[in-house]
């Protein structure tokens, strides 16, 4: 199988791991309903894919998660009335796309509150978002748009590896241009480098914000990232949404709110690296952007894979270890 397949199929176990143990937790205490909608199916689907062992696993490192979430997170276990219930679902992929990167929803409508979560099994990316000849990342991803001269450059690198694709009836593959890091990639991440930050320079103090908003999420949220025989939860409390209290019931664990970058400092190629940038922004936040192609086969675009260096001080990290 696919690394990308088996990746998603252990995503989505841990989904419905982490969702199924807060039913089982909180069940007994408040009332609950899941929202047994199509990605539920779908990720209900992945987890009884796994043998009963695994399964197990799963749930052991999802419980592990939701019994410190219970501690930080009063309101997931109380309710002002019956008729104050916690909605629990799992969100469609497609929300990714427009910056919300929730994976586990629950939700108290009547107390106008919810709280998601981001479910990683062993990974640590935090988008994996394409360029192409007519991709515009400056107005998708930051709200303004790329100019004329970034597609200039662009342009006939993109439209040269679609002709190749067109006349091998798409079976050429990349090897066959030989260093084609320094034929396509450099010149690729160059425009990029000089369009993000001409943008910055035009716009300034707001493409930095709205770059960690596009790659961390427009939305506050807990990452639950899964490891072998731990689990980390790091808090992203952009907005101050996390952690409230409910009446005079406070959180275990105080977790501040994370600030936004208000300056784009440097974009420089990573040590000895034609595959990757480093964007270093203000605030403790730096996040390395490293281009390769998805397919063996030649296509006309890139792929990014976009992983978060280093985070604020006040980022809100623990690590549970499971026996």
């Amino acid at each position: 199988m696919a690394k990308n397949a088996t990746q998603t199929i252990n995503g989505k176990a841990f989904e419905y791991a982490l969702l199924s143990e807060f039913l089982e937790r909180l069940k007994v205490i408040t009332s609950v309903s899941v929202l047994e909608n199509e990605p539920y199916r779908t990720a209900l689907k992945c987890f009884v894919s796994f043998d009963e062992k695994e399964q197990g696993h799963y749930k052991l490192v999802a419980s592990f998660a939701v019994n410190f979430l219970l501690d930080i997170e009063p309101r997931l276990a109380n309710g002002i009335n019956e008729k104050d219930i916690l909605q629990l679902e799992i969100v469609a992929d497609k929300a990714g796309q427009v910056g919300d990167v929730r994976d586990v929803l629950a939700i108290r409508s009547l107390q106008k509150w919810e709280i998601g979560i981001s479910a990683k099994n062993n990974h640590r990316a935090v988008k994996h978002s394409r360029l192409s000849n007519d991709i515009d990342f400056g107005q998708k991803w930051l709200g303004f748009p790329c100019s004329a001269q970034y597609f200039n450059e662009v342009k006939p690198i993109f439209d040269n590896l679609a002709k190749l694709r067109k006349t091998s009836k798409a079976t050429q593959k990349w090897e066959t241009l030989g260093d084609y890091h320094t034929s396509v990639y450099v010149p690729v991440l160059d425009a990029f480098k000089k369009e993000l930050l001409r943008l910055d320079n035009e716009n300034s103090g707001i493409i930095a914000e709205n770059l960690i908003k596009y790659l961390v999420g427009n939305q506050d949220f807990y990452k639950v990232i899964k490891g072998k025989n731990k689990v980390e939860i790091q808090a992203y409390n952009l907005h101050g949404t996390l952690n409230l209290p409910f009446e005079n019931i406070k959180p275990k664990a105080k977790i501040q709110r994370l600030k936004l970058p208000n300056r784009l400092i440097e974009v420089v190629y990573q040590d000895n690296s034609k595959t990757t940038l480093l964007v270093t922004l203000s605030e403790g936040w730096q996040i390395s952007f490293r281009i390769h192609n998805a397919s063996s086969r030649i296509e006309p675009s890139l792929k990014f894979d976009i992983n978060l260096v280093s985070a604020p001080h006040s980022l809100f990290s623990n690590q549970l270890f499971i026996p």
